[in-house]
């Protein structure tokens, strides 16, 4: 299958669930020209997927230079619409969305740019400016038991440490930019549960945390990996373990991700699983 990751293997609970990795393991790549569909995206509806504050823009010129430090000057993309603010610029060379996060005035860490090209149901214009709580306000349970450990790992981010935690739902659709659940949800009422696993799709976020050094930010980035679910159908050890996830995920996980919606057309697919087929 084309997903490098299977979180569902992992917890059945929201987990914070960050863990260390290589500095050389940043940035996974694989995707031959994200330039090309992030900038149509740009050129269609900018405040979808492109938002900044006033005075992060040194926050974003040294993420641009971190980017060029992982990736070389050499693999830079083709040519770019004028007048780019560095952190977008920085994000065409990349999969993945680049948002950054920066200790305010009143003590909050605030998202005070993105560029966010595979949002799951939320938009640039809608979270810019807004603080960890209000970013995680959806998830069921946060700010009673995650808000304080979270705010306490960006407190103590250190340079050259790069923090990675995976994230992971099923969707009826194979789109990387989702930027709202209206029109996907209104078709799972037509799907032929025959045909689940191939409509049916693994979305996993691959997410990265690390400090910015010069000026004292935070830069967090999300990396969308997608894949039919049809795909477990020829390897029964991560058959039986999805399975086994998504039976046992808790009432609250279960709510925040909306898993009633799809129960029928999942177990319809777990009981005959078939290849997802052309």
């Amino acid at each position: 299958m084309s997903l490098r990751h299977r979180p569902w293997e992992q917890a059945a609970d929201f987990q914070i669930g960050l863990r260390p990795i290589p500095l050389e393991a940043w940035l996974e790549g694989a995707e031959t020209d994200p330039a090309a569909r992030k900038d149509a995206l740009w050129a269609a509806d900018r405040g979808l997927v492109w938002a900044e504050t006033e005075g992060s823009r040194p926050g974003q010129e040294e993420v641009a230079a971190l980017v060029t430090t992982a990736l070389g000057p050499a693999a830079a993309p083709g040519p770019a619409p004028p007048d780019l603010p560095p952190l977008y610029a920085a994000a065409r060379r990349v999969p993945d969305d680049l948002c950054l996060m920066e200790k305010a005035a009143d003590g909050q860490w605030r998202l005070t740019a993105l560029s966010l090209s595979a949002g799951s149901f939320f938009t640039a214009r809608e979270v810019i400016g807004r603080s960890l709580g209000e970013l995680h306000g959806p998830v069921s349970g946060f700010a009673e038991r995650f808000l304080v450990r979270v705010q306490r790992i960006f407190e103590g981010l250190r340079p050259e440490l790069v923090l990675e935690r995976r994230n992971w739902t099923v969707l009826n659709s194979d789109a990387l930019h989702t930027p709202s659940s209206a029109p996907i949800r209104a078709r799972i009422g037509a799907i032929d549960p025959a045909e689940a696993g191939r409509v049916l799709n693994l979305r996993v976020e691959r997410q990265t945390l690390r400090r910015l050094p010069r000026t004292g930010g935070a830069l967090f980035t999300i990396r969308v990996w997608l894949a039919p679910l049809g795909a477990l159908a020829g390897e029964p050890a991560r058959l039986a373990a999805f399975a086994e996830a998504w039976r046992s995920a808790t009432p609250g996980l279960r709510a925040y991700k909306r898993f009633d919606l799809y129960d029928d057309l999942v177990e319809s697919f777990l009981a005959d699983p078939k290849p997802a087929g052309p």
